[in-house]
């Protein structure tokens, strides 16, 4: 678990500053501005981290979603491209939240959530491991449920 900590703290660290600081530094045309703040961001992505992964679902759910308000914001659904669902932060909101845009997700997605292929996805459907959705795809619930499964529970 501590390299999978490690790991996402380090993709909170490259985002925050890709997506919040470096914008912030252009704007203020300073680093000596954001300084402070890259490094209250060192720190706090260890934490940021741990939560996201431990045992206190109510707070994992709080703190990936607080992360992607921050990080992704927009006025329309969260939906990110299925590559993302591969990353880190991906991982663990997959497991935490399931995917916080929709109640449903194609195949494709679904698969790049799971780590497995479509026609995988096809198969756990076809074998009621995973729900259909009426409207096509595959019910997000089904898709976290799977993860919990996996994960025993724990996620």
């Amino acid at each position: 678990m501590l390299d999978e900590q490690r790991e996402l703290a380090g993709e909170l660290r490259r985002l925050v500053a890709a997506r919040l600081l470096d914008p912030l530094s252009i704007l203020l045309e300073s680093d000596t501005a954001t300084a402070a703040l890259r490094q209250q961001v060192e720190q706090q992505s260890e934490k940021w981290a741990a939560t996201m992964l431990g045992s206190d679902q109510q707070a994992a759910v709080h703190a990936c979603s607080r992360t992607l308000a921050a990080l992704f914001p927009g006025d329309g659904p969260f939906d990110p491209p299925d590559t993302w669902w591969r990353t880190p932060l991906g991982r663990v909101v997959a497991r935490r939240v399931g995917h916080p845009g929709t109640d449903h997700v194609s195949f494709s997605t679904a698969g790049a959530i799971l780590g497995i292929t479509r026609q995988g996805v096809h198969d756990l459907v076809g074998r009621g491991k995973l729900e259909r959705h009426p409207d096509g795809g595959v019910r997000t619930a089904s898709i976290r449920a799977r993860l919990d499964h996996i994960s025993g529970g724990t996620a």
